[in-house]
């Protein structure tokens, strides 16, 4: 007998499905096919809680189930203790910028922080205070002062690029803590969000000479990697989706900064130079490998992404640095429409309110409207079969036989959007005339 599903879990997901976005939380309840990839990921997490470091691009078609997948291996990581981080990427959130569009990613990135006791966001200042109670309760047994204790700890710190501030920072989050500061300790979590625009404003709140900008960015995760760990965490994980939005732009120098920064990222994980610090990267086929706007344009970066000249004729290289999801089959779809119900009907077979055959019928007209985009690009198909399921749990004693037919599929064409071209956003004066596209005039 399978255990119920609890109301909220429950709720939460269906509501996402419905709404055709992809679930933060309970993604293992309906979580099909891709057993290998996913061993693959936490062998990664493994490594990380051990020490080491961890770098996946995550390739796949649209529709193909990318977001999901990388939420999945988020909360696989929270329960590995593991600090987790997520956010997507935008044409107003880059890795690389001048115009501030660095710094709004770590901005989110610093939002979306997440632990296993507060695994949907907002963990940073929790992060600080067990820091400063591993401390305090240090300090009580070894009859060292918590500011010896906390001194001795980030001198780590002060060893990194930017790490003096960032460990000037912490000790003035201690000292608000001590006071009673409220305000000192709001502009310390205030820094490490990089949510200071300038610098006079960070040296007379916290007296540092620098904030977290759009050059930094990198340096401050590989730092909030180190500091985690010494709070007594695994390690931390990011994960970049949308980076497609890197070869939408329609700025050579700004994708080639873009590329340079994950050239970095890479080189450092490559070499093992970033303790407890893993990235997963999320990307269409195009991103990576379209020799004229994408990572393959980069050479540093074709020559270290290539695929595997070994791995062909069905054989797989899951320690390859690219991860390439394939879209669902159909089994793994009726597979997935089981365990929709399964989760619709709180975990209760009893309440199912649609037969076996009702699951291969549905999926029969889904494939005479749309073909197999049906289970190929699912989002559209799910969130048909939600509404399916919803209407016959309000409606008690409807014949599903006669809804079926009249269930209306549309084709999902969002994978057209990742073709657009994007502005570059705001362009500095040397990227001002670095447009690679054909320029439009009229005789």
């Amino acid at each position: 007998m399978t255990p119920a599903i609890r109301p909220k879990d429950r709720d939460a997901l269906i509501q996402a499905l419905r709404a055709g976005v992809v679930p933060r939380t309970g993604q293992y309840l309906i979580q099909v096919g891709r057993a290998k990839e996913i061993d693959a990921l936490i062998a990664d997490l493994d490594r990380l809680v051990d020490g080491g470091t961890a770098f996946r691009l995550v390739i796949g078609e649209y529709g193909a189930g990318k977001t999901f997948f990388l939420n999945l291996i988020r909360g696989l990581a929270l329960e590995k203790r593991l600090v987790a981080t997520s956010a997507d990427l935008t044409p107003d959130r880059r890795l690389q910028a001048s115009g501030g569009q660095a710094r709004s990613l770590y901005a989110e990135l610093s939002k979306n922080l997440c632990t296993r006791t507060k695994p949907d966001g907002g963990a940073l200042a929790g992060i600080v205070e067990k820091f400063i109670f591993t401390a305090t309760t240090e300090s009580k047994e070894s009859g060292q002062t918590v500011d010896a204790l906390i001194q001795k700890r980030l001198s780590r710190l002060s060893e990194m690029v930017n790490g003096y501030d960032f460990a000037t920072v912490i000790a003035a989050y201690w000292s608000g803590h001590q006071e009673g500061n409220e305000q000192r300790k709001a502009d310390a979590i205030r820094w490490l969000r990089g949510e200071f625009t300038t610098k006079t404003d960070a040296r007379n709140a916290l007296g540092v000479r620098t904030i977290i900008d759009d050059a930094t960015i990198y340096d401050q995760l590989k730092l909030m990697g180190v500091f985690v760990r010494l709070c007594g965490f695994a390690g931390l994980l990011v994960c970049l989706d949308e980076m497609v939005n890197l070869y939408k732009l329609s700025n050579s120098q700004a994708r080639s900064g873009n590329y340079e920064q994950i050239l970095r990222i890479l080189n450092d994980v490559l070499q093992g130079s970033n303790e407890g610090l893993g990235f997963l990267l999320g990307g269409t086929p195009e991103f990576l490998m379209d020799t004229r706007r994408g990572l393959y344009s980069y050479a540093a970066l074709q020559s270290r992404l290539a695929e595997n000249t070994f791995a062909k004729d069905g054989l797989v290289d899951f320690q390859h640095p690219v991860i390439r999801l394939s879209s669902l089959s159909q089994e793994d779809f009726l597979v997935l429409l089981h365990k929709i119900q399964h989760v619709f009907a709180y975990g209760d077979e009893s309440r199912y309110l649609i037969p076996e055959q009702g699951l291969a019928d549905f999926m029969a007209h889904c494939e005479q409207r749309i073909g197999e985009a049906y289970f190929r690009t699912p989002r559209t198909t799910i969130t048909a079969f939600v509404n399916l399921l919803a209407v016959l749990e309000q409606n008690p004693g409807t014949d599903w036989k006669a809804l079926i037919g009249d269930v209306a599929i549309v084709k999902d064409e969002g994978a057209a959007a990742d073709h657009t071209l994007e502005p570059t956003g705001v362009a500095t004066q040397s990227e001002k005339g670095s447009d690679d596209e054909f320029a439009k005039f009229k005789l």
